[in-house]
């Protein structure tokens, strides 16, 4: 009897994330994925690159929920032997890894806080519309290591709940990133490491200063209007709160680059629209555009002066040029470090509920040569989607940073600016959204 049942990559890739380390991706090429029907047991069939024999792996949940390998062959001849065998180990489902220096660390778990809890937090607990992300962070979670201790009431809470889904998506970031972490440190939120080289990062967010109103979406004007002088305010205070923190000076920081990763959440839909108040803020340069009579797009910088706070107080642009901001090698973003990226994530692989539809619309960079506008797309989220962790995040680089930040270490489904001579430079992967919106139906029988 069959007991191994295929399941997609994408839903593997979900369990195994953090339990795969990166560097195995040198020597073997995974090829097949199965359960064994109830999550207990995970299987995976391996080609070895070196030999170009074949792996075969059991994996199962220990009682941190962690999936670990627990039965492993090698020099198989064939894939078909490997399939017998993975079958084999499946049949008994009595397979159990045991590790008692993990906990279950189980971030919905009741903390008799409902007077403090973010409506999106209940609304990710409780809505069928979201039992996809719901399911995805779980899996995450279990991995994640709470170093202050406080993680849980944090996520659940209003004022902790967006920073901690900012550090969760950057956790899944440079893990598909194939990078390892070091968190044996309270700060910086992050120090990784690939081919030998480390960067530290510290998260951050554009926090939200009022109540949430879902019902209440910016006009065309209203949101023009911010994004000449409001916005770069909100970033440009983000990150002068974390060089104030010197973190390049920790002993165990100093040396390598050091990166802040930042995420607008100050407003309801407003990290579709802010990307270009956080390029102008951190460059400070505007550019407008003209066509020559040949149809060749012109791009023109136009320097920005000073943007004013409501106290009158005159903030210069140009977040790299400022004094002290040499020690920032790059400041990193993402516009789709949501909940919805989440629910997607798990939708396509197979996670949620299947009364779900979850329709995504958004504006992409158009790699048409002298194209000057963003190219709409639309399409249904489900298995045969195929977004990344990675889609849609940029990294903009200090053309003044003391210790720059390598952009080698990244694949080409990230996007890098880079600055000379006035003029942007961009390196951008063959998809990246500037912003994304998922429509999220329930049908109900």
């Amino acid at each position: 009897m069959k007991t191994a049942i295929p399941i997609n990559k994408k839903l593997f890739d979900i369990y195994i994330l953090f339990t795969r380390e990166p560097f195995v991706q040198y020597f073997t090429k995974e090829l097949e994925f199965y359960s064994n029907g109830n999550g207990g047991l995970l299987g995976l069939i391996s080609l070895d690159l070196t030999d170009n024999d074949y792996y075969g792996c059991i994996l199962s949940r220990d009682i941190s929920k962690q999936y670990r390998a627990e039965l492993i062959v090698a020099s198989l001849p064939t894939i078909e032997e490997a399939r017998e065998w993975i079958n084999s180990q499946m049949e008994s489902n009595s397979i159990v890894f045991h590790d008692n220096k993990h906990q279950y660390f189980n971030i919905f778990g009741e903390l008799s806080n409902h007077d403090k809890q973010h409506p999106n937090y209940i609304l990710l607990r409780d809505s069928e519309a979201l039992l996809s992300a719901k399911q995805v962070l779980s899996e995450i979670s279990f991995h994640y290591k709470d170093i202050d201790g406080n993680f849980i009431d944090q996520f659940q809470s209003i004022n902790g709940f967006d920073s901690r889904i900012w550090e969760l998506f950057l956790f899944c970031f440079f893990r598909e990133q194939f990078f390892s972490f070091e968190r044996n440190h309270e700060s910086p939120d992050f120090i990784v490491e690939k081919l030998n080289e480390k960067i530290a990062i510290e998260a951050v967010i554009v926090s939200r200063k009022t109540a949430i109103d879902k019902h209440t979406h910016k006009t065309k004007e209203e949101i023009d209007k911010l994004l000449l002088n409001e916005m770069p305010l909100m970033f440009g205070s983000a990150l002068f709160d974390k060089l104030k923190k010197r973190y390049w000076e920790k002993d165990h920081v100093k040396g390598m680059p050091f990166a802040i990763a930042i995420a607008d959440f100050h407003d309801t839909m407003s990290m579709t629209w802010s990307f270009n108040a956080l390029l102008d803020y951190l460059y400070g340069y505007k550019y407008d555009y003209t066509f020559d009579e040949e149809g060749t797009l012109q791009v023109n910088p136009i320097k920005i002066g000073n943007y004013i706070k409501a106290n009158g107080t005159q903030i210069p642009a140009g977040f790299f040029f400022h004094p002290e901001c040499e020690n920032i090698s790059a400041v990193i973003f993402s516009s789709c470090a949501t909940l919805s990226k989440f629910n997607r994530m798990g939708k396509q692989a197979g996670l949620g509920s299947d009364n779900n539809k979850l329709i995504r619309m958004g504006s992409y960079y158009d790699h048409t040569p002298n194209a000057d506008k963003a190219k709409p797309i639309v399409y249904e989220v489900d298995e045969n989607s195929n977004e990344t962790w990675s889609e849609g995040v940029v990294v903009f680089h200090n053309p003044n940073a003391l210790i720059p930040l390598n952009p080698e270490l990244f694949d080409d489904r990230v996007a890098h600016c880079f600055f000379r001579n006035e003029i942007i430079h961009s390196l951008m992967p063959k998809v990246f959204p500037y912003n994304s919106f998922t429509q999220n139906l329930i049908f109900t029988k």
